[in-house]
């Protein structure tokens, strides 16, 4: 079953098929009437019994398998991406269904009102028991309020999960996210192997054609725009998609910075509310009006000046950026892996199969080195405080450490059933004729049905692309993208990660009230720099007192106090 949540009001709708007659209250009503008080099981309750367990030639896996004595259902969020839209041919959630007697009742909520809906579902108390798609950190709103669970309580109960941490060493991420009451309240997705995914994508053909180097750093970067220009002179050789939102992420750790992504229009990129720590004085300061932080803004201002990076790129769509990019009207853009895989099969069709080559090269060094900011640790899923009163929790924990963790149900959400949409031989993975997934590289014929878009696998609300057992993370690179992986991890150094700070529930309030109104002003002003709407040599100090009158100072002192007294209790 699924419910469409489509705007702040949910009016009632009727439709066919997967949903059904509801109200926005209806989202307990599936979950089976809570009972007073934790339902837990005993520690004695057998987690081996019935369930999927991993085909034998899997290998050393991390696999402990799961099925619900009775049939159960139990609500969960759902993020509606418009380029893979939830239909009612999906197998994915059937499947899980006859592999854990577990019925998800899904909230569909639209990809671009994710985040915005979920919060105001937690905030009145009517969101779904599992809400997915949860970046750690977004869970920190939240705990005051008592509506989402602190599931490291329960970990024992999640065998999968408790298997992960200890097989992989994962205690100095669970660290980072530990709250100060000593808890963590998100499940994160996990990385066996660190696996780089962004990075940027360089007409290679060209450089080749005219013997240019390929470029190793943000200096070469620029050195090689320059000569294409020249060669080149009407087009703009780079231009950005994303508003720059995220390359301004990539660049940061580079110049000294770790990540410094930039709020946009349709995302935000930025994570750590403008604040970035020093590692060698253990504090930290408010990095746009850093040295580093305006040394970044002169690199884009000076490409933009000189007509070498297009000024759309604050503004353009993402469409519009990846047209000018394929048609060849520009030779440098940001990618991932599944874009990549994009990129060439729309210049198979504007620039003809082999016309052009494109290359995923290293993420760009910087004047502070080859650093990268990066974790094991990715989005995950909250779960409600609700669910310790529901007379089924333990199959709840039990459900989600089993779709989340185990080497079979992430086999599952990620490739479906073997013989029916898959094969596996070798330790290969293989689609079934018939069966395709271009996103990841596995192309296929017209008439073929695409993996995620026809059947539901593959999809961002349960499965983390490259993430999960190294088996699995690898099942859905090719050759390039291991390759890729592999370069970064060997060229590229992980910028340790930054404590968390503890705040009180009256410190929180306080650091949101100066937050959003100087993060607001920091990008406004980002933008208006590297335009060069704004002069970086004579308007920098005013904007450095503008941030402080602003609270930046106030901001970063309440930081670095509660971080100190935490230290030292």
């Amino acid at each position: 079953m699924r419910k469409i949540l489509s705007g702040i009001i949910i009016p009632v709708i009727l439709i066919t098929g997967l949903t059904a007659l509801i109200f926005l209250s209806g989202c307990q009503g599936s979950d089976n009437t809570a009972a007073q008080g934790s339902s837990i099981k005993p520690l004695d309750y057998d987690p081996t019994v019935g369930g999927m367990k991993a085909p034998a030639n899997r290998g050393k896996v991390i696999d402990i398998p799961f099925k619900a004595k009775e049939p159960l259902k139990f609500s969960m969020a759902f993020s509606d991406a418009s380029w893979y839209a939830l239909n009612d041919n999906w197998r994915v959630f059937d499947d899980i269904k006859n592999a854990t007697n577990c019925e998800l009742d899904l909230l569909v909520i639209p990809f671009s009102d994710y985040n915005q809906k979920r919060s105001l579902l937690i905030s009145t108390g009517d969101h779904p028991l599992i809400m997915p798609k949860c970046y750690p950190g977004s869970e920190v709103p939240f705990i005051p309020s008592g509506q989402i669970l602190a599931v490291s309580d329960y970990i024992d109960y999640m065998p999968n999960f408790k298997a992960t941490i200890d097989a992989w060493g994962l205690d100095a991420e669970i660290k980072s996210i530990t709250q100060r009451d000593g808890k963590f309240y998100v499940l994160p997705g996990f990385h066996e192997v660190f696996a780089q995914d962004y990075s940027m994508c360089i007409r290679v053909d060209l450089l080749k054609k005219h013997n240019i180097a390929i470029p190793d750093s943000w200096a070469e970067i620029e050195d090689v725009l320059r000569k294409l220009k020249a060669l080149y002179p009407d087009n703009y050789p780079y231009s950005e998609r994303w508003q720059m939102g995220s390359v301004f992420g990539i660049a940061g750790p580079a110049f000294g910075l770790g990540g410094t992504g930039l709020k946009t229009g349709t995302v935000d990129w930025n994570n750590n509310n403008c604040i970035n720590y020093n590692q060698k004085e253990d504090n930290f300061f408010f990095y746009p009006t850093s040295n580093e932080y305006k040394d970044m803004l002169t690199y884009f201002e000076r490409l933009i000046k000189d007509g070498l990076l297009d000024p759309e790129s604050i503004s353009q769509l993402d469409g519009q950026a990846i047209d000018k990019f394929v048609n060849g009207k520009s030779f440098l853009i940001e990618c991932n892996g599944q874009e990549m895989n994009g990129y060439r099969t729309k210049m198979d069709e504007t620039l003809g199969k082999g016309n052009y080559e494109i290359m995923r090269i290293n993420v760009p060094s910087g004047p502070a080195g080859a650093q990268i900011a990066g974790t094991r640790i990715e989005n995950g899923f909250m779960i409600s405080a609700k669910a310790k009163d529901h007379p089924n929790f333990l199959e709840i924990l039990r459900l989600v450490d089993w779709m989340w963790y185990s080497y079979s149900g992430q086999e599952l959400c990620k490739w479906g059933i073997e013989g029916k949409t898959y094969t596996f031989k070798d330790g290969k993975y293989s689609l079934m004729p018939g069966i395709k997934f271009p996103s990841f590289g596995f192309p296929g014929g017209d008439d073929d049905k695409d993996l995620r878009i026809e059947y539901g696998y593959g999809g961002g609300n349960l499965i983390l692309s490259y993430g999960g057992q190294k088996q699995l993370q690898y099942s859905y690179m090719n050759q390039e993208t291991r390759d890729f992986v592999e370069l970064v991890n060997s060229t590229r150094t992980i910028m340790p990660p930054a404590p968390i700070i503890h705040y009180s529930e009256e410190d929180l309030e306080a650091q949101n009230m100066i937050q959003q109104p100087l993060m607001d002003y920091v990008f406004q002003m980002t933008y208006k720099f590297i335009l060069d709407k704004a002069d970086l040599e004579t308007e920098w100090d005013d904007f450095v007192q503008q941030c402080k009158n602003k609270g930046a100072d106030r901001y970063i002192e309440k930081a670095n106090t509660v971080y100190k007294a935490q230290a030292a209790s």
